[in-house]
């Protein structure tokens, strides 16, 4: 067990002493009808102490071993959890009654050459092009028109992939997947971003759910963990990224009506990365 919870973590001791102080008020009560004989008194109180002592150590350790929390945002169900994001595809989250829709993460033009080089077919963008998209030529054409009006400029110099830009957070509808335009590129086909960029992709991204998610739970990757760069940054921890993707879903004002929720799920490589005990904090604190 990777230790990601301080022993004397604020949060979990705080949770500790208001259990604490239920369980000393009912002991008060039992007690007022118990007499306890005076050769007892000791052995019980130190039983009592490290009974106490336990269930702390076991609390901590559960909060460590945490991977799966659901918070309450907006009054909508935010689920985090561990998993692979094309596992069971048509998988329904208890009590839906459609499958979800899920997000994928494209460049800014869109691209579908699966190369090495434009896209990894490492990535979750390498491989729903290459397993969940049938004719290619098809689907690019269908995202044109679609579209069409969001184009925002055109890149003559490009020597590979697309030359048509898109704004990010811009989303295309295929199937069961929402695809948007996450990452910039640069003259070299590297992903990158600003985190203004990454900011702004966010907002807009939420805005462009809220027109086409229909009442459907929406499943997302963390994006962002991949192979992007952010420029002004060294690092950028998937902690980080999370903890943004939860406060700009605060922010952008979406109501997601039961049962269909929200559900960001965190690759399982990346799992020993996330506090999930310290997303409780981040919901008290939006």
């Amino acid at each position: 067990m990777k230790k990601k919870v301080d022993l004397f973590d604020k949060n979990l001791l705080k949770q500790y002493f208001a259990i604490l102080s239920g369980v000393s008020v009912i002991l008060s009560f039992v007690l007022i009808g118990v007499n306890i004989p005076d050769k007892y008194k000791y052995p019980t109180m130190i039983v009592l102490f490290l009974i106490l002592i336990a269930f702390y150590f076991l609390m901590w350790v559960k909060a460590n071993r945490s991977d799966d929390v659901t918070l309450n945002i907006n009054n909508s169900s935010v689920r985090i959890k561990v998993g692979d994001i094309f596992e069971n595809q048509e998988h329904q989250e208890d009590g839906d009654e459609e499958p979800p829709l899920k997000v994928i993460a494209f460049n800014e033009y869109f691209d579908t050459l699966v190369d090495d080089k434009i896209i990894s077919k490492r990535t979750l963008n390498g491989k729903y092009v290459n397993e969940r998209i049938n004719n290619i030529e098809e689907f690019d054409s269908s995202l044109e028109i679609e579209l069409a009006e969001k184009v925002i400029d055109y890149n003559e110099n490009r020597k590979e992939g697309k030359k048509k830009k898109y704004k990010l957070g811009t989303i295309f509808h295929h199937g069961n997947y929402l695809l948007t335009a996450f990452s910039k590129f640069d003259a070299n086909n590297r992903a990158h971003l600003y985190m203004n960029d990454y900011i702004n992709f966010l907002i807009n991204f939420w805005n462009e759910v809220d027109i086409v998610y229909g009442g459907r739970t929406v499943v997302i990757p963390l994006l962002g963990s991949g192979m992007t760069r952010f420029k002004e940054y060294n690092t950028v921890s998937e902690q980080e990224l999370l903890e943004l993707l939860i406060w700009s879903f605060k922010v952008s004002r979406i109501k997601f009506k039961h049962p269909a929720h929200v559900c960001i799920v965190i690759h399982k490589s990346s799992k020993d990365k996330i506090n999930f005990y310290k997303l409780r904090s981040v919901e008290n604190g939006l």
